[in-house]
């Protein structure tokens, strides 16, 4: 069994109220600028986690510690939806959510409640890019919830025309080959763990959700060679030398203070825990920021360390 949570610290007033109600939405859409770079959340959906089910081990009293994440239903609320990385007259898509489609909770499991895309083809569109305008989708795994528009098509061939699709080398030769279709292998470009799949963005392999797991990491100001760029306001008042990208090492900013809790869905648990671990202790380095795309309307945010406990808090940008 996991160890209870920790009760959170209140506060209260407006500000409050409002930080309490981006815990229980999915955020809508939000960019920031860093230098060269433009990086887009694009939304199309949620999903909702039944807290008891996705954490194996957590009681119905467990969750007293935290009602401020949990909605009407009781349930964590999932951001479902894509990272836009626009740079000079080029565009990747991190992910590409769930798709036209919705189940209700009765057809879901019962780890879950409602399971819901759709936005995003509105999302590129208010950020001003139409699908073929994308040269590069790469995914973190390939589970439903990150590949559901990527693969559709249209009377005029295949939805997103222009993009090659990358994932990890582990995810493509552990089964991956098996959920593109054929007809777009030859567009496929497995890479292994620290290559450039995009001017300035790394892949890292981050295993144990499934095996061959991938974030990804835009290195700010890389390509001429300088250390970093100012944040000003999008990154909080902060320096920004990079963005991380979580993928689903985190499904809910409880997780930053608890990376020992087991996920349901986690492939390989012991390796999850200690791929948590090391993400969060990488990613409260100076000068990093965090896009961790299923933490509702808080998936910009800053990993701190507790030096109370020992652990990390997860600070999310206004």
């Amino acid at each position: 069994m996991p160890p209870a949570p920790t009760e959170p610290a209140t506060s209260t007033g407006p500000a409050a109220a409002t930080a309490a109600r981006r815990l229980t939405r999915p955020a809508p859409l939000r960019t920031h600028t860093f230098g060269d770079y433009r990086v887009t959340h694009l939304p199309d959906g949620l999903v909702q986690l039944r807290p008891t089910g996705w954490f194996p081990g957590l009681t119905a009293a467990d969750t007293a510690a935290f009602p401020d994440h949990l909605d009407a239903d009781g349930c964590l609320v999932g951001a479902i939806g894509g990272l836009l990385v626009e740079y000079r007259d080029r565009a990747l898509l991190i992910d590409t959510g769930y798709g036209p489609r919705r189940l209700t909770a009765d057809r879901t499991h019962p780890a879950l409640g409602t399971l819901e895309g759709g936005g995003l083809l509105a999302s590129l569109t208010e950020a001003g890019l139409a699908p073929g305008g994308i040269d590069t989708i790469a995914f973190t795994h390939l589970h439903d919830d990150h590949v559901g528009w990527a693969f559709l098509g249209t009377d005029r061939g295949p939805l997103f025309s222009s993009a090659s699709f990358v994932l990890s080398t582990a995810e493509w030769r552990g089964g991956g080959a098996g959920q593109v279709p054929p007809a777009l292998h030859e567009r496929v470009r497995p890479a292994a763990d620290g290559t450039e799949v995009f001017p300035g963005v790394t892949l890292r392999e981050s295993p144990g959700h499934t095996g061959g797991h991938a974030g990804y990491v835009l290195a700010v100001g890389a390509e001429d060679g300088a250390a970093g760029a100012d944040g000003g306001a999008d990154g909080g008042g902060e320096r920004v030398d990079r963005l991380v990208v979580a993928g689903d090492v985190l499904h809910s900013p409880l997780q930053v203070a608890h990376p020992e809790w087991p996920v349901f869905f986690d492939a390989d648990a012991a390796t999850a825990v200690r791929t948590r671990t090391a993400f969060l202790r990488d990613a409260a380095t100076a000068g990093t920021l965090v896009y961790a795309g299923h933490f509702a309307d808080v998936l910009f945010g800053r990993v701190r360390a507790d030096r109370d406990t020992g652990g990390h808090t997860w600070e999310p940008l206004a």
